[in-house]
Formats: C-alpha cells, structure tokens, sequence
C-alpha cells in the first residue's frame, strides 16, 4: 500500500477526542499515522515513571480501525524534569551560551546523561510496543539537527578529540593535515584542540570542515545508539528518521546507509513561483539518496506553515498537486504533519489534515480527495521512476567547505545547485544526485556544480566517466580544495584540469552591482555559441586543447575563454568558469543535452510530466490552464481521454494509448 496520514499528538488532547480521531481517520483514508515524536513527558513524567497505559489505548485503537503505527522513539525533546536535575546535557552554542528550556530539542543528543535517559526510554518503549501488530516501522528522533545542528560544549569538545585521534592517530599527522604552521596554530597534544567555537578572525578551514564532519557523525552516533535498542527487540520492523531535504548540518549520504528507508520532511512556500521546483529538487534528492528504491513523504503541510515572515496558505489544488508530484517522484508515502490542528503550543497556526475548522473546509475535502486517489494508485507501490538520464554532483563536504570565510567570493552552495537544477526541470529532464565519487556511467550526463572539494577518488572517477563516453559539466569553484582543505596542487581543478583541457591562471570575482561593474571596466557578459550575463564568479582561463565556446565580453576579461569543452576519450568535458545567468545556463545546457543525445520535453512552463510504473503523471503547478496532447486513460478521473485538459494545480495521472508517444503543449 501506499501510507497516507500524518502526525498523530493524541496527548495533546483529551480522551474523548480519540474515538473521533480515528472514524474521521478512516473517512479520510489514512492507512498510517506517526505517534509519540514529542510525548516523553507524557511517558515518563518523572524519572523513572513510566507510564505507556495511554499510549496503549491509542495504538490498539487504531490497530482496531485498521491503521498502522509508525512509532516514535519519543526522544526528540527531553522532559522539564531531566533539564533541571541535569543542566549539562542542554547544548552551548559556539559563542558559549548554553540554551534554555521552554521550546524543543533543546539538549546535546550525543551527552552521556542524555544518552542514558534516552537510550532507557528507547529499552522501556522497545519492550512493550516491539512486538504489536500495529506496529509497521520506527521513527527515530525527529529532524536531527534542526534546531541545534551543532554543540559545542565540554562533552562535545572531549568527543571532538577522541573523533580526532581515530581519524588522524598521531596529533603530528593532525598538525600536517590542518596546516597548523600558519598563525602559530601548532598543537602539542589532542587534549589542546577545541571545537571550532567564536574566534576574533577567520578560523582554521581545515579544523571548521572537519567540525562539520564530526558535527554530522555526532548526529547520526545518536540515531545509530537508538536504532540497536531497536534492532534487538525485533529486527524485522524497518527504522528512519525524518531528513529535511538538502539539510547542511547533516551528510545524508551517510546517513542514507543507516536507515531502512528514506523519509523526508518537505515544506515549500506556497508565495514562492518557484516553489514546486525546489520541491522536485527534494524529490530527486531523496529517490537519489535511496539508491532509487521508493521513500516517504514523512511531512508536509495542507495548507500554511507558521514559521515563515508571512505563511501563505495553498491555493485550491495545490496541496494536491504537490503529494502527486512526490508520488510521480519515486514516494510511497504522503504524510503531514499534523494530523489535528492544534490549539495550542508554537504550531497552533500550522495547517493539518483536520483543521481547526472541522470537516466542513476545503483543506479536510481535498485530504479526504487524496486520500481516495492514493488508494487507487495503491498498486504503484515499489514501482521505480524511469531512469534519470541527468545527474548533479551533491556533495556536503563541498557545501561546507565553499560557505567558510576567507574565500575568494561570498558563495550560497544550495543556490547554485538549485540554478543548475532548475535549468534541467524547465527543460523537462529527469535529474538524480550523486556523489563526485560513484560510478555515474549510467548517466548520459553529469554536472557537477560547485564541488569545492575534490579526493583523488573524485578526480578519477569523473575523468573515468568522460573517458567512457560520458558529457562532464564542470563549474565555478569545482576542485579548489583537497579533503583536508588544502590548495590542490597546480591550481583549482588539480587532475582535473587535464581532463577538460584547461588551466586557471586566477579566480577574479566581479563586483556586485552593474553601475559598479561598469565604472571598473569589468567584463559582465559571455557571448559565442551562447551568450549571457555573468554574476559573481568569473576566472582568468587558459585552453590546453579545449575549444572555446563562449567568451568574456569588453572588459578586463575580454576574450578570454568563459566556457570551453574538450574531447576526452570518448565523451566530453565542459567548463563554465562564468556564473551565468538563467538564460545562458539554459542555452549551455541545451547544447550539452543536444550533444548527449538528450530530448528536453516539449512542456509549457510550470507543468512537469515523470514516469512511474507505466504511468504518466502531468502535473500543472501554474496558475493557468493548460492542453496537452496525451491520451490514454486517467487513472484519478477513470475517463479515457485524448488529450488533457489541466486546471491551475492540475494533475492526471495517465496510462498511455499505445499509439502516444508522450505529451506536447
């Protein structure tokens, strides 16, 4: 089946609410709800009292209505009482400041105290709920990192060290890796490092990096000491925890490893135009992180969150529109957070499947709508999304490295992925991610944007890739580091540059604003085969047997190469040493597509068409109706149409006529 519900917080009302809960449960069509994330004051209201009598009536209920439980290890905000015998397992941050109570997920997860109640109330929940046969997975935590992504107190400063000493092993190779000759950083032992808290200026890059590392490890130690408890009270029920997309705190390629399946919490604005692509972006992330085996959708909102300067609420469709995009993508599940809006707390404002208003509301019609197209697309569980023929580097270790100080130019990671990205969805092509380091043949193209930092693995991994035939798109500040952030030897790109035939003499940023640019004589524009405005980032370019495709133009660049491609092999390697604006990157990516023997889909803007299982999911995130010229039968409508007709958040889910060879404007 696919899952369909959301978080259920039945301790947040009283009992005679329950019964209500699940009949309106079973009228909207939910076949799964997450209990218990934030209830550990309610199971252990002191130390050591524990009381599950509640939570026992409410998971055999819904057992007995015929939905499944996803069970919360309940550890995710630690009770008053544990904070106030134990003041030291709530986090400091890098100014020294250790947090109050009064919120959520206010503690340090990795404190040996915190461990210890935690990893009790893990044993206690484990033991009696293991077996129940509503049981169908673990939920471990919740959002790990969100609130406090990373510590820096005592405890985390002696873990820090012992991370050190089994990643380095002598404190001399430590010194060598971290380049400690410079600012007299030299360390006589581990015992004097600490972690990279506030400092007066620009803090040692490779100690920062290497404290996102460890800050990540930290992070998934704490998942991993639950998940054993878990694992021995019964290893057949599958285990995750929530990822929140491309979060940077957390290295969700390692993470992918640790859980059974991938879920994901998703939240895009609805004022946002563009918020459907960062959307599909997400969706990509997570069926790419899970190897392509299908994930979940673990939370979004019905309508408006409460956290944004203004929360828009969804319009008519939208809700919708984006479940069957996450569906289209590879989910096997749309949940929510929450299921009954509370009344309560932080989150009173935030939409939920049950609003405040009752069932007679749009929100309630439109879950209950879901609800009833999910089950008829219940056979599409497990079935994989059609083959990417696209990927885009992802690489956390870039993305911390290229966001520290004392760079040549100030550079959003996240952002120029997302250009990248959004270049390939307008052209209607299916993207994964991938690391710089896996074996990408499979992939008629690869980008890869921004990646900072570049291992020896990398380097000959993506040079293996062009020489079997693939089309490499390498950018801007790709290859400027090594793993210990150290300059890579010959200039950025290192071996890298062999392989695209190039050599960059010098990295020379622009100045921001085009009145400023003009009054510096710098050049703002590329112009050859394609032609375009350059942002930020611009280099100083050399070819060594790479064809020049595009130019700067007047300027202090002028004619220098901007963007250039070599024959390596059997494939192609291109270079973008220009930030380009949208319609250059588009113009580039059409020509790398065309030579990759690539067809962008012919769709009108903001409708997306992906195949799953057989299907053709089209999707209108526009505010205008569209025509698209698909026939075949609509599995959501039951009609059999010949061409279809979308409304503004429109979505038809297709099994094609055999004599359709896919959708046009």
């Amino acid at each position: 089946m696919l899952w369909y519900g959301g978080d259920y917080n039945p301790e947040q009302w009283p009992r005679e609410v329950w019964a209500e809960d699940v009949e309106l449960m079973q009228r909207a069509g939910v076949t799964v709800v997450t209990v218990g994330v934030f209830s550990w004051a309610k199971l252990e209201p002191a130390d050591g009292d524990f009381r599950f009598e509640w939570l026992d009536d409410v998971i055999d209920g819904l057992h007995a209505a015929g939905i499944g439980v996803d069970l919360a290890t309940a550890t995710a905000s630690p009770p008053p009482w544990l904070t106030a015998a134990h003041p030291e397992v709530l986090a400091v941050d890098a100014s020294g400041h250790r947090w109050s109570i009064g919120s959520r997920a206010h503690h340090n997860p990795t404190s040996p105290i915190f461990r210890r109640h935690a990893d009790r109330l893990v044993s206690k929940i484990a033991e009696r709920y293991a077996h129940h046969p509503a049981l169908l997975a673990w939920h471990v935590g919740n959002e790990f990192g969100n609130e406090v992504p990373r510590d820096y107190g005592d405890e985390s400063a002696d873990a820090f060290r012992t991370w050190l000493r089994s990643r380095y092993g002598t404190i001399d190779q430590l010194n060598d890796a971290w380049g400690t000759a410079f600012w007299s950083q030299q360390y006589g032992s581990f015992d004097e490092i600490h972690p990279a808290r506030v400092t007066p200026t620009f803090p040692n890059p490779s100690q920062a990096l290497d404290y996102e590392r460890f800050g990540s490890d930290m992070l998934l130690a704490a998942y991993r000491a639950e998940v054993a408890i878990l694992r021995r009270a019964n290893s057949a029920i599958p285990i995750t925890t929530n990822f929140m997309g491309p979060f940077k705190p957390a290295d969700y390629w390692a993470w992918a490893e640790e859980v059974d399946f991938v879920s994901d919490d998703c939240y895009p604005d609805p004022l946002d135009p563009e918020g459907h692509v960062y959307a599909a972006l997400r969706r990509d992330l997570m069926r790419s992180l899970a190897g392509g085996k299908p994930w979940v959708l673990m939370e979004q909102a019905t309508s408006a969150v409460n956290w944004r300067p203004v929360n828009g609420a969804k319009r008519p469709g939208q809700m919708r529109a984006l479940s069957h995009q996450a569906i289209a993508r590879g989910a096997d599940g749309i949940m929510y957070f929450q299921w009954r809006q509370a009344a309560r707390g932080a989150e009173k404002f935030h939409s939920a499947m049950l609003p405040a208003v009752g069932t007679d509301s749009r929100i309630w019609r439109e879950v209950v709508q879901l609800g009833e197209e999910l089950a008829a697309l219940s056979d599409l569980a497990g079935a994989p999304v059609e083959q990417a023929p696209v990927a885009i580097v992802f690489d956390w270790e870039s993305w911390w490295a290229c966001e520290q100080g004392a760079m040549p130019a100030r550079t959003d990671y996240l952002a120029t992925i997302t250009e990248w990205y959004t270049g390939l969805y307008e052209l209607g092509v299916l993207v994964d991610f991938a690391r710089p380091d896996d074996d990408l043949s499979r992939y008629r193209v690869v980008v890869a944007a921004a990646t900072t930092v570049l291992s020896d693995a990398a380097a000959e991994a993506l040079d293996r890739y062009v020489q079997q035939g693939g089309h490499l798109v390498a950018t801007y500040l790709t290859g400027l580091v090594d793993p210990t952030a150290r300059l890579l030897p010959g200039g950025p790109l290192g071996p890298l540059a062999a392989t695209l035939g190039i050599r960059i003499e010098e990295i020379a940023p622009r100045a921001e604003g085009d009145a400023l640019r003009e009054r510096l004589g710098l050049s703002t524009d590329v112009r050859g085969e394609i032609s375009g405005r350059v942002g930020v980032w611009a280099e100083v370019l050399h070819t060594i047997g790479a064809t020049v495709v595009a130019r700067y133009g007047p300027g202090d660049l002028a004619g220098h190469p901007a963007v250039t491609r070599r024959g390596h092999g059997q494939g192609l390697g291109w270079y973008v040493s220009a930030e380009l604006d949208r319609p250059g990157r588009e113009a580039l990516l059409r020509i790398v597509l065309e030579r990759a023997d690539v067809a962008p889909a012919s769709t009108p803007p903001a409708v997306e068409l992906v195949r799953r299982g057989g299907l053709v999911f089209a999707i209108n995130h526009g505010t205008a109706p569209v025509r698209l010229a698909l026939a075949g039968h609509d599995v959501l409508s039951g009609l059999d149409v010949e061409h279809l007709e979308l409304e503004p958040h429109g979505t038809a889910v297709v099994q094609p006529s055999p004599e359709s060879s896919g959708a046009q404007a």
